[in-house]
């Protein structure tokens, strides 16, 4: 009789979900961008059901067909291989990535500046900040910082 062997899809499955929902939903709280312990516990259970899925595949009782054990083997090693990899991504690659020490911290006075705005006009700094527009006393100026060359 052959038998699925759910628990080795289900973590190959849960291993895939790990590695990328970090990059696509966790990222966006502090509280697991800072340190992915969500996915470290997804890929912790998704481990525990390789390792039920590999003494699954292995077992010596079971009836399989011919590949099952190949299967099993490719399976769990491309698994291992996604989790080195977000482990090499997030915790060694990101720390190759510059500090942003020139960036403009909060409350920091900006230096002076003269861009050109929407219509093609040059306006600087000073002037946002002491000429009124459309007759209104200036409130302040928000500066906006695109990631970005377009």
């Amino acid at each position: 009789m052959r038998r699925f062997n759910w628990p080795l899809w289900a973590g190959f499955l849960l291993t895939l979900f790990a590695a990328f929902s970090y990059f696509a939903f966790f990222v966006w709280f502090p509280v697991t961008r800072d340190f992915p312990w969500a996915n470290l516990l997804l890929f912790l259970l998704a481990a525990v059901l390789l390792v039920v899925g590999v003494r699954r595949g292995f077992a010596r009782d079971r009836v399989r067909p011919k590949l099952s054990k190949a299967v099993t083997s490719i399976v769990t090693t491309l698994s291992a291989v996604i989790f080195a990899f977000f482990i090499f991504a997030v915790f060694i690659a990101a720390r190759w990535l510059p500090a942003s020490t020139g960036a403009p911290h909060v409350g920091q006075k900006v230096p002076e500046f003269t861009l050109s705005d929407s219509n093609g006009r040059q306006a600087s700094l000073n002037q946002l900040l002491s000429e009124p527009l459309d007759g209104k006393t200036p409130k302040g100026v928000l500066l906006v910082f695109y990631r970005g060359w377009w």
